[in-house]
């Protein structure tokens, strides 16, 4: 029986942590920044791809390190 994996759409600041080292408050400044440069309001969501152009990361690195 094979099960259907899904791949993370959306990140957290607890995942930037994960992925970065850095502290919590670096990255909700990050998210912060990343909002700012898509002008989305304070409700809207940061995707995975939205944040890997944003640092300059490989999408596909970035996902197989949220999948943890």
């Amino acid at each position: 029986m094979k099960f259907l994996t899904l791949k993370r759409v959306v990140i957290y600041p607890k995942d930037i942590m994960v992925i970065t080292g850095k502290s919590e408050r670096y990255s909700r400044e990050i998210l912060r920044k990343i909002k700012a440069l898509h002008n989305k309001q304070k409700h809207q969501l940061v995707s995975v791809a939205e944040f890997c152009d944003f640092i300059g990361l490989n999408t596909d690195e970035v996902e197989q390190k949220l999948n943890y």
